[in-house]
């Protein structure tokens, strides 16, 4: 589902928990035309102004484009945020080396469907950008990593990259421009742990896909020990509009440090899940009124900003901006924009048992405190959810995830701890529900204190 941001008024420039600007509405667009007819067709592209960002950069400089990139103030729409137009300027010119881009298609954070779709319904922005940042980096080869189990999404994929190949817009003298560009599509074996950038670039080269200690970062030493710039599918795809309008439209929504639109992943207890686009630094608030609030008779009790990997948030944060600031100072991270939202008939210790068990099946066993750490975590927890834990579990539970955050390869190890942290942080109170109760007080058959109505209230 898209929905138009037209609904609401855009917040360019919001405050913290203020109102957003009724005066400048923004219409969707990455996802402007997906509910009409083959909107994944060159054709359909075509009629949207699709080619246009890449017929401007072709008349600039490369490094203009990267310029032109870096003051729109695009930041990475795969988790980290980090801006886009910084990262392809640190690729060094003049090595003499082959300069490579890849795509991170290998969406895999639970609850985050933003990548696929647009994959889906409107490949050809992806392709499009793919060529202008290739132009800008000085890239004649670039490789999609897209996630094997989406095989309808792979087959629209290479039908996309075909047309694009007739059409001038891959292959020989790009346009007539005298740029060359060879794009390989390439559908990984199905790991989480790829999502991680460099263990994308091992499984892409042929190895187990397993996080690299760095330095050397990508950006010296990538694919084939070779400069390379690693973005997210949503980060590419963004990248013709601001070409095609520029840079102080792309300014003109979101907030100071967090410009432009984004999809956001709508899911859980919701009346009308799907994918929402809008400003960065619009609230959930918002969104849940646009999508017709929690499934009726229910209210928030907790929810994720960026998928299970960043820390939870409750009803308290609703109107909490959803830019990189704005859910960084309230204690979690944007990450992927992930919103899964549960209501007050969830249990919480069971839905931070059931991520836990993801990451320790996920962890590519590289690191010790990863691969010990998330094995013991799913035990305590499992033991807490059954009714067999104690007390001290609580304490060991916070003190294992320590011992896990921060010292890691990569940020795996991280997203373990984050459930863990920020459950006990909110909902301590419920985990200790589940050791004085002798089970889940959202389960009558699990729990001994049915039998006295202690916990009806938690029921309720």
């Amino acid at each position: 589902m898209t929905v138009s941001t037209e609904e609401f008024g855009s917040p360019s420039r919001p405050e913290a928990g203020g109102e957003a600007s009724p005066e400048k509405l923004l219409a969707p667009v990455l996802s402007s035309f997906w509910d009409q007819p083959d909107p994944w067709t060159l054709e359909t592209y075509r009629r949207h102004d699709g080619y246009l960002g890449l017929r401007k950069a072709l008349e600039m400089a490369p490094d203009d484009v990267i310029a032109l990139v870096k003051d729109s103030g695009l930041r990475g729409r795969g988790g980290a945020g980090f801006p886009t137009g910084m990262k392809w300027q640190f690729i060094p010119q003049g090595d003499g080396k082959p300069h490579y881009l890849v795509v991170n298609a290998d969406e895999s954070e639970p609850g985050t469907c933003k990548d696929i779709p647009l994959l889906f319904a409107n490949p050809h922005a992806l392709i499009e950008g793919i060529v202008i940042a290739c132009h800008a980096i000085r890239s004649h080869h670039a490789f999609i990593y897209l996630r094997g189990e989406t095989v309808p999404v792979l087959r629209r994929l290479h039908h996309a990259v075909a047309e694009a190949y007739v059409a001038g817009y891959l292959g020989e003298n790009v346009l007539g421009s005298g740029f060359d560009l060879e794009l390989t599509v390439h559908a990984g074996a199905g790991a989480y742990i790829c999502g991680e950038e460099t263990a994308l670039l091992d499984s892409l080269e042929g190895r187990r896909g397993q996080p690299r200690l760095r330095p050397p970062f990508p950006a010296v030493a990538g694919l084939y020990a070779c400069p390379t710039v690693v973005n997210n599918v949503e980060s590419i795809a963004s990248v013709p509009a601001i070409l095609h309008r520029g840079k102080d439209w792309f300014r003109s929504m979101g907030s100071e440090k967090s410009p432009g639109f984004t999809l956001y992943s709508l899911s859980g207890h919701v009346a009308r899940p799907g994918q929402y686009e809008g400003p960065l630094g619009i609230t959930l608030r918002q969104l849940l009124d646009m999508s017709g609030g929690m499934r009726p008779g229910h209210r928030l009790k907790f929810w994720t900003p960026g998928g299970s990997s960043t820390p939870m948030l409750t009803d308290e944060h609703l109107d909490v901006p959803l830019d990189y600031e704005g859910v960084g100072a309230a204690g979690s991270m944007l990450g992927t924009k992930a919103l899964q939202c549960f209501d007050e008939t969830t249990c919480v210790v069971r839905a931070v048992t059931r991520w836990t068990e993801f990451y320790a099946h996920e962890s590519c066993g590289k690191c010790t405190p990863c691969r010990e750490g998330t094995y013991w975590l799913v035990q305590l927890l499992r033991d807490i959810e059954a009714g067999k834990g104690r007390m001290e579990d609580l304490d060991k539970l916070n003190d294992i995830a320590d011992n896990i955050n921060g010292k890691s390869f990569c940020a795996l190890g991280d997203g373990a701890a984050s459930p863990i942290f920020s459950s006990l942080k909110y909902f301590r109170a419920e985990y200790e529900q589940h050791v004085t109760g002798r089970g889940c007080p959202f389960d009558p058959a699990k729990s001994t204190a049915w039998a006295d109505g202690k916990n009806l209230e938690v029921h309720a």
